[in-house]
């Protein structure tokens, strides 16, 4: 009997220190929800490839900057940031132990495998406000994707990222002149009001057209040289 595929089926199930993680394929997307919240699938990757080269490209001739990329989701990110030489050291920081284990060993290896193993890439296991928050280490560029956006949560936790003292934070672990991108479901005039008030710089919004409502987008901003 062949099973049926608008039937999703669990491929794994965890429950972690922020509730329930859940790997599933859906015909021939691989998806991921937490806490009964799709996050992301396989499907597309323009939006996260749109995050990473609008950092890349805010940072200018800068040679072989460095990169955090908040949140390893299903590693598009990751993968095309390692897909392109102009960058260095690329370092990703994750919470979901579950999630690393997926791309490790797990069935979305097959997308991030080359992209782990490269010799740029460190992958960190860690709550990613509280890295910004005691990092000594400083970058180029931080890309956020752990949420659906500053007004679209995982968890309320999250909420502080996006807050006044979240982005200070974030501007702490940027060089001057660093580029900070994040990845929203849907656009947001009062984030961008709250990234000049955190004394950001060149805010601004890039769409990606999605097929039908409201499109994704970047939000972009760069910290003061």
């Amino acid at each position: 009997m062949t099973a049926s595929y608008d039937i999703p089926v669990v491929l794994d199930r965890r429950e972690g220190p922020y509730g329930e993680v859940v790997l599933r394929r859906h015909g021939e997307l691989l998806q991921i929800i937490a806490n009964g919240c799709f996050l992301m699938d396989t499907s597309d990757g323009r939006s996260e490839r749109l995050l990473v080269d609008a950092a890349r490209e805010a940072l200018g001739p800068r040679a072989e900057p460095n990169v955090l990329i908040g949140g390893l989701g299903v590693g598009f990110s990751l993968a095309h940031a390692a897909a392109d030489p102009r960058w260095g050291a690329i370092t990703v920081v994750e919470r979901e132990r579950a999630i690393i284990d997926w791309h490790l060993d797990g069935a979305l290896a097959a997308l991030s495998a080359y992209a782990i193993t490269d010799p740029r890439t460190e992958i960190v296991e860690r709550d990613l406000i509280a890295y910004v928050n005691e990092t000594s280490d400083t970058f180029d560029a931080l890309c956020l994707d752990i949420d659906n956006g500053p007004d679209w949560t995982v968890t309320e936790g999250n909420d502080d990222l996006y807050s006044p003292s979240g982005l200070t934070s974030c501007a702490r672990v940027l060089k001057p002149g660093g580029v900070l991108a994040v990845w929203s479901a849907q656009p947001s005039p009062e984030f961008e009001g709250t990234l000049w008030n955190a004394g950001f710089q060149q805010v601004r919004t890039e769409e990606i057209p999605v097929a039908r409502g409201v499109p994704d987008v970047v939000h972009i901003a760069v910290r003061p040289g």
